[in-house]
């Protein structure tokens, strides 16, 4: 998928096979082979949740360093309304953004006045029956990856609009062309990124045929930074230019509350119940929601892996932050531009799938169901895989044996005793 480019990886000198990872990757992509961890590339989709659990620190995000910063004679730095509140005592966000240049960029730009025009387009569209309902938004990179992977069947109720920060780069490269005479290639739009989704969305984007973005720093690296920066004696030029529904967007809910005319949305977060929410879109037992918004995070980008505050702490912030926002800054003027737009369909990727035709699929099928009946059902994940059915899914791809079950290998091993025992015993 994508090449299979990914942010999360593993450093294999810290993990102790566990087994805490393979339980809750969404994608099954994570096996523990030889006592330690091993990633799937095809499967994986970034989502971050093994960064999150791996309590060896296993696990981490790959994102690019702020020296990238020397590649270019123009920095612009796209700015996400989570980074705002990972600060105390911040009021607004312009002291933010005044560190930012301070800290070698040569502008900003705030992904929620982006993200407010994304709201605007998503209710045109909407408003005209431009997407299957109910549509589902396309902002989480994570979730858009996973639909791709476990739920092809709700591709074509996907948003067709590319992420607010991927727009925002698009914007800003264009706006600094326009104010320094350089070429776009000349001119670096770095983001900084909550999560490993949006680290990978800049290197293999979904929906785009190249993204606008040309690095993406860690939010969790910038922090300690931009801190030594802030100076709250120093009155920072105003650069603001989002309002309060643009700042929603940092949290889980907040890109629903941001539409006009649509009142019956469905939001979750969190991988689990985002599942939940799919499986249940794909058996259609929501015909009465018109908009899904889903974020792989718990409490959308403020709980992102690569953040650094407590995300109900910065929820809290977010909301005082609100208050003395004004309400929607950011409207489109005409027609939803076509760089707003996908301009790559979304398709199906097939790494599930147990072969490459319909034959050989309905065959290794088959020998998955006869090889799970042998197998005690008990999930345990002590074979490296995290179910029997992955486990019997391994073997039928030629990548574990049955005899790697654990408990199976017991239960054989006391059979043969006991039958010792009543031998020895009958020769008595």
């Amino acid at each position: 998928m994508d090449q299979f480019v990914h942010s999360v990886t593993l450093e294999t000198r810290l993990c102790n096979g566990c087994t805490n990872c393979i339980k809750r990757c969404p994608t099954q992509a994570i096996r523990v082979r030889g006592g330690k961890a091993v990633i799937e590339a095809e499967r994986c989709i970034d989502c971050g949740e093994c960064i999150r659990l791996c309590p060896h620190r296993a696990k981490r995000a790959v994102s690019d360093p702020l020296a990238l910063l020397g590649h270019f004679e123009y920095r612009v730095a796209i700015v996400p309304p989570s980074l705002y509140v990972q600060y105390n005592h911040q009021k607004n966000q312009d002291l933010v953004l005044d560190a930012l240049c301070r800290a070698g960029f040569d502008d900003v730009f705030e992904e929620a006045a982006a993200a407010e025009l994304i709201s605007d387009a998503t209710s045109r569209i909407m408003a005209t029956g431009g997407a299957a309902r109910p549509v589902i938004s396309s902002a989480c990179p994570a979730v858009t990856r996973l639909i791709r992977v476990r739920f092809p069947e709700l591709i074509d109720h996907m948003l067709p609009l590319v992420p607010p920060m991927e727009l925002a780069a698009r914007m800003a490269k264009k706006t600094a062309a326009e104010k320094t005479g350089l070429p776009e290639e000349k001119i670096g739009c770095i983001a900084i990124v909550p999560c490993p989704a949006k680290v990978t969305m800049r290197r293999a984007p979904v929906g785009s045929s190249r993204s606008a973005l040309d690095g993406a720093v860690s939010a969790a690296e910038i922090y300690p930074k931009l801190l030594a920066l802030m100076d709250g004696s120093r009155t920072p030029p105003h650069r603001a230019s989002a309002g309060a529904a643009g700042l929603a967007w940092a949290a889980s809910g907040g890109e629903a509350l941001c539409l006009s005319g649509v009142e019956n949305h469905l939001v979750a977060d969190g991988m689990e119940s985002i599942i939940r929410v799919l499986e249940d879109l794909e058996d259609e037992k929501y015909d009465q929601i018109d908009f899904v918004e889903l974020r792989a995070c718990p409490g959308g980008c403020l709980g992102g892996s690569l953040q650094l505050e407590n995300p109900y702490i910065a929820r809290t912030k977010l909301k005082r932050m609100q208050r003395t926002a004004a309400g929607a800054v950011n409207r489109l003027s005409g027609g939803v531009p076509t760089e707003m737009l996908w301009d790559t369909d979304l398709t199906y990727a097939p790494v599930l799938e147990l072969g490459a035709t319909r034959v050989e699929r309905f065959e290794r099928y088959n020998r998955m169901q006869t090889i799970l009946k042998t197998l005690p059902g008990l999930d345990c994940g002590a074979c490296g895989a995290p179910s029997c059915e992955a486990l019997a899914e391994d073997v039928v791809r030629g990548a574990a044996q049955v005899s790697d079950c654990v408990l199976l290998r017991c239960r054989q091993l006391e059979a043969r005793l006991r039958s010792k025992e009543r031998k020895g015993g009958a020769g008595e």
